[in-house]
Protein backbone atom coordinates (compact mmCIF):
# COMPACT_ATOMS: atom_id res chain seq x y z
CA UNK A 1 0.00 0.00 0.00
CA UNK A 2 1.29 3.42 -1.00
CA UNK A 3 -0.05 6.29 1.09
CA UNK A 4 0.33 9.90 -0.02
CA UNK A 5 1.13 12.48 2.67
CA UNK A 6 -0.11 15.66 1.03
CA UNK A 7 1.35 18.53 3.03
CA UNK A 8 2.35 17.88 6.64
CA UNK A 9 3.42 20.90 8.64
CA UNK A 10 4.90 22.58 5.58
CA UNK A 11 3.92 26.11 4.66
CA UNK A 12 3.88 28.39 1.62
CA UNK A 13 7.60 28.91 2.20
CA UNK A 14 8.14 25.32 1.02
CA UNK A 15 6.86 26.08 -2.49
CA UNK A 16 3.68 26.44 -4.48
CA UNK A 17 3.31 22.67 -4.92
CA UNK A 18 2.41 22.24 -1.23
CA UNK A 19 -1.43 22.22 -0.96
CA UNK A 20 -2.70 24.47 1.82
CA UNK A 21 -6.42 24.99 1.08
CA UNK A 22 -9.19 22.36 0.97
CA UNK A 23 -9.51 22.82 -2.79
CA UNK A 24 -5.80 22.48 -3.48
CA UNK A 25 -5.58 19.48 -1.15
CA UNK A 26 -8.44 17.84 -3.05
CA UNK A 27 -6.74 18.53 -6.39
CA UNK A 28 -3.45 17.19 -5.09
CA UNK A 29 -5.09 14.09 -3.62
CA UNK A 30 -6.83 13.38 -6.94
CA UNK A 31 -3.52 13.59 -8.80
CA UNK A 32 -1.82 11.33 -6.29
CA UNK A 33 -4.58 8.71 -6.41
CA UNK A 34 -4.50 8.80 -10.21
CA UNK A 35 -0.75 8.10 -9.93
CA UNK A 36 -1.38 5.06 -7.72
CA UNK A 37 -1.80 6.19 -4.10
CA UNK A 38 -4.30 4.06 -2.19
CA UNK A 39 -4.63 6.12 0.99
CA UNK A 40 -4.40 9.82 1.86
CA UNK A 41 -2.87 11.49 4.92
CA UNK A 42 -3.49 15.23 5.24
CA UNK A 43 -2.97 18.09 7.68
CA UNK A 44 -6.02 20.42 7.60
CA UNK A 45 -4.92 24.06 7.68
CA UNK A 46 -6.27 27.33 9.00
CA UNK A 47 -6.51 30.19 6.45
CA UNK A 48 -3.08 31.36 7.65
CA UNK A 49 -1.59 27.93 6.95
CA UNK A 50 -1.33 26.50 10.48
CA UNK A 51 -2.16 22.86 11.25
CA UNK A 52 -5.45 22.59 13.12
CA UNK A 53 -7.93 20.09 14.56
CA UNK A 54 -10.80 22.56 14.15
CA UNK A 55 -14.09 20.71 13.44
CA UNK A 56 -15.05 23.26 10.78
CA UNK A 57 -11.73 23.12 8.96
CA UNK A 58 -11.60 19.34 9.23
CA UNK A 59 -15.10 19.02 7.76
CA UNK A 60 -14.28 21.33 4.85
CA UNK A 61 -11.03 19.52 4.11
CA UNK A 62 -12.40 15.99 4.30
CA UNK A 63 -15.49 16.86 2.27
CA UNK A 64 -13.40 18.46 -0.48
CA UNK A 65 -11.02 15.51 -0.72
CA UNK A 66 -13.72 12.85 -0.57
CA UNK A 67 -15.56 14.54 -3.41
CA UNK A 68 -12.52 13.80 -5.59
CA UNK A 69 -11.11 10.46 -4.44
CA UNK A 70 -12.58 7.05 -3.44
CA UNK A 71 -9.77 6.02 -1.04
CA UNK A 72 -9.52 6.33 2.77
CA UNK A 73 -8.54 9.77 4.07
CA UNK A 74 -6.76 10.32 7.38
CA UNK A 75 -5.59 13.32 9.39
CA UNK A 76 -2.99 14.18 11.98
CA UNK A 77 -3.64 14.66 15.69
CA UNK A 78 -0.11 15.94 16.31
CA UNK A 79 0.40 17.91 19.50
CA UNK A 80 1.58 20.95 17.50
CA UNK A 81 -1.94 21.26 16.04
CA UNK A 82 -3.48 21.42 19.54
CA UNK A 83 -0.80 21.41 22.28
CA UNK A 84 -3.01 20.70 25.32
CA UNK A 85 -4.07 17.02 25.67
CA UNK A 86 -7.45 17.98 27.17
CA UNK A 87 -8.12 20.55 24.46
CA UNK A 88 -7.16 18.00 21.83
CA UNK A 89 -9.80 15.60 23.16
CA UNK A 90 -12.41 18.35 23.12
CA UNK A 91 -11.61 19.10 19.49
CA UNK A 92 -11.98 15.45 18.52
CA UNK A 93 -15.27 15.13 20.41
CA UNK A 94 -16.56 18.11 18.43
CA UNK A 95 -15.72 16.69 14.98
CA UNK A 96 -18.88 16.50 12.89
CA UNK A 97 -17.23 14.87 9.86
CA UNK A 98 -14.96 11.98 10.78
CA UNK A 99 -11.80 10.89 8.96
CA UNK A 100 -11.32 7.24 8.09
CA UNK A 101 -8.25 7.21 10.30
CA UNK A 102 -6.03 9.56 12.30
CA UNK A 103 -2.38 9.33 13.30
CA UNK A 104 -1.50 9.47 17.00
CA UNK A 105 2.13 10.04 17.96
CA UNK A 106 2.65 7.59 20.80
CA UNK A 107 5.44 9.58 22.46
CA UNK A 108 3.24 12.66 22.91
CA UNK A 109 1.39 13.43 26.15
CA UNK A 110 -2.19 12.17 26.04
CA UNK A 111 -1.58 9.67 23.22
CA UNK A 112 -3.45 6.81 24.90
CA UNK A 113 -6.46 8.99 25.65
CA UNK A 114 -6.48 10.41 22.14
CA UNK A 115 -6.31 6.95 20.57
CA UNK A 116 -9.03 5.62 22.86
CA UNK A 117 -11.39 8.48 21.96
CA UNK A 118 -10.77 8.02 18.23
CA UNK A 119 -11.52 4.32 18.50
CA UNK A 120 -14.67 5.09 20.50
CA UNK A 121 -15.80 7.36 17.67
CA UNK A 122 -15.11 4.69 15.06
CA UNK A 123 -11.97 6.30 13.63
CA UNK A 124 -9.06 4.02 12.78
CA UNK A 125 -5.81 4.82 14.60
CA UNK A 126 -2.40 4.94 12.97
CA UNK A 127 0.09 4.58 15.82
CA UNK A 128 2.94 6.96 15.01
CA UNK A 129 6.18 5.56 16.42
CA UNK A 130 9.02 8.04 15.86
CA UNK A 131 12.66 7.05 15.97
CA UNK A 132 14.59 8.76 18.75
CA UNK A 133 11.63 8.68 21.15
CA UNK A 134 10.21 6.24 23.68
CA UNK A 135 7.21 5.66 21.43
CA UNK A 136 8.09 2.03 20.71
CA UNK A 137 8.37 1.16 24.40
CA UNK A 138 5.11 2.93 25.23
CA UNK A 139 3.32 1.23 22.36
CA UNK A 140 4.62 -2.22 23.34
CA UNK A 141 3.04 -1.75 26.78
CA UNK A 142 -0.22 -0.28 25.48
CA UNK A 143 -3.46 -2.28 25.81
CA UNK A 144 -4.66 -0.41 22.72
CA UNK A 145 -1.82 -1.76 20.56
CA UNK A 146 -3.73 -4.75 19.15
CA UNK A 147 -6.64 -2.46 18.22
CA UNK A 148 -4.84 0.07 16.01
CA UNK A 149 -5.32 0.14 12.26
CA UNK A 150 -1.61 0.16 11.54
CA UNK A 151 1.74 1.27 12.92
CA UNK A 152 3.57 4.17 11.31
CA UNK A 153 7.29 3.54 11.75
CA UNK A 154 8.54 7.10 11.27
CA UNK A 155 12.28 7.59 10.73
CA UNK A 156 13.37 11.08 11.74
CA UNK A 157 17.05 10.75 10.76
CA UNK A 158 17.42 12.75 7.54
CA UNK A 159 20.89 11.50 6.64
CA UNK A 160 20.53 9.16 3.63
CA UNK A 161 22.74 6.42 5.04
CA UNK A 162 21.93 6.96 8.72
CA UNK A 163 18.20 6.80 8.01
CA UNK A 164 18.38 3.19 6.80
CA UNK A 165 20.24 2.07 9.93
CA UNK A 166 17.80 4.07 12.03
CA UNK A 167 14.87 2.39 10.25
CA UNK A 168 16.20 -1.09 10.94
CA UNK A 169 16.74 -0.20 14.60
CA UNK A 170 13.22 1.21 14.84
CA UNK A 171 11.68 -1.90 13.30
CA UNK A 172 13.67 -4.06 15.68
CA UNK A 173 12.37 -2.02 18.60
CA UNK A 174 8.80 -2.46 17.40
CA UNK A 175 9.15 -6.23 17.40
CA UNK A 176 5.83 -7.82 16.45
CA UNK A 177 4.04 -4.44 16.71
CA UNK A 178 1.11 -6.24 18.37
CA UNK A 179 0.61 -8.07 15.07
CA UNK A 180 -0.53 -4.92 13.31
CA UNK A 181 0.54 -3.89 9.76
CA UNK A 182 3.56 -1.58 9.63
CA UNK A 183 3.99 1.38 7.29
CA UNK A 184 7.63 2.48 7.12
CA UNK A 185 8.70 5.93 5.91
CA UNK A 186 11.43 8.52 6.22
CA UNK A 187 11.70 12.24 5.65
CA UNK A 188 13.77 14.71 3.64
CA UNK A 189 17.19 13.17 2.93
CA UNK A 190 16.08 9.87 4.42
CA UNK A 191 12.77 9.62 2.54
CA UNK A 192 13.90 7.79 -0.59
CA UNK A 193 16.40 5.42 1.07
CA UNK A 194 13.78 4.39 3.65
CA UNK A 195 11.13 3.94 0.94
CA UNK A 196 13.51 1.61 -0.89
CA UNK A 197 14.09 -0.31 2.32
CA UNK A 198 10.32 -0.66 2.73
CA UNK A 199 10.26 -2.11 -0.77
CA UNK A 200 12.98 -4.64 0.02
CA UNK A 201 11.12 -5.65 3.19
CA UNK A 202 7.70 -5.72 1.54
CA UNK A 203 6.24 -3.17 3.97
CA UNK A 204 3.64 -0.51 3.22
CA UNK A 205 5.09 2.96 2.80
CA UNK A 206 4.21 6.53 1.97
CA UNK A 207 5.53 9.49 0.04
CA UNK A 208 4.44 13.06 -0.53
CA UNK A 209 5.34 16.67 0.03
CA UNK A 210 5.06 16.26 3.80
CA UNK A 211 8.06 13.94 3.72
CA UNK A 212 10.16 15.11 0.77
CA UNK A 213 10.23 18.00 -1.70
CA UNK A 214 12.47 16.41 -4.32
CA UNK A 215 12.33 13.43 -6.68
CA UNK A 216 14.83 10.55 -6.39
CA UNK A 217 17.23 12.30 -8.79
CA UNK A 218 17.20 15.50 -6.73
CA UNK A 219 14.88 17.55 -8.98
CA UNK A 220 12.18 19.60 -7.27
CA UNK A 221 8.87 17.73 -7.25
CA UNK A 222 6.06 19.53 -9.04
CA UNK A 223 3.24 17.68 -7.28
CA UNK A 224 2.30 14.87 -4.96
CA UNK A 225 1.32 12.88 -8.04
CA UNK A 226 4.89 13.05 -9.33
CA UNK A 227 6.21 11.84 -5.98
CA UNK A 228 3.75 8.93 -5.85
CA UNK A 229 4.62 7.84 -9.39
CA UNK A 230 8.33 7.99 -8.58
CA UNK A 231 7.75 6.26 -5.24
CA UNK A 232 5.94 3.34 -6.84
CA UNK A 233 8.72 2.97 -9.40
CA UNK A 234 11.42 3.01 -6.72
CA UNK A 235 9.44 0.57 -4.58
CA UNK A 236 8.93 -1.85 -7.47
CA UNK A 237 12.61 -1.71 -8.41
CA UNK A 238 13.61 -2.39 -4.81
CA UNK A 239 11.24 -5.33 -4.60
CA UNK A 240 12.79 -6.70 -7.79
CA UNK A 241 16.29 -6.15 -6.43
CA UNK A 242 17.12 -3.69 -9.22
CA UNK A 243 18.35 -0.59 -7.43
CA UNK A 244 20.17 2.43 -8.70
CA UNK A 245 23.41 3.22 -6.93
CA UNK A 246 22.36 6.11 -4.74
CA UNK A 247 23.34 7.05 -1.17
CA UNK A 248 21.59 4.89 1.37
CA UNK A 249 20.63 2.03 -0.97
Amino acid sequence: MMQVCLNGSRTAADGVAVPLTPESMADSAAGAVAAGARDVHVHPKTPCGRDTLSPRVLAETLSAIRARVPVPVGVTTGAWAEPGPAARLERIRAWTVLPDHASVNWHEPGAEETAALLMERGVGVEAGIWSGTDGAERFAASPLGPKVLRVLAEVTDTDPQGAVSCARELLSGLGTAHGRPVLLHGEDGGAWPVLRLAGRLGLATRVGLEDVLVLPGGERAGSNGELVAAGLAEYAASRAGIEARRPGT
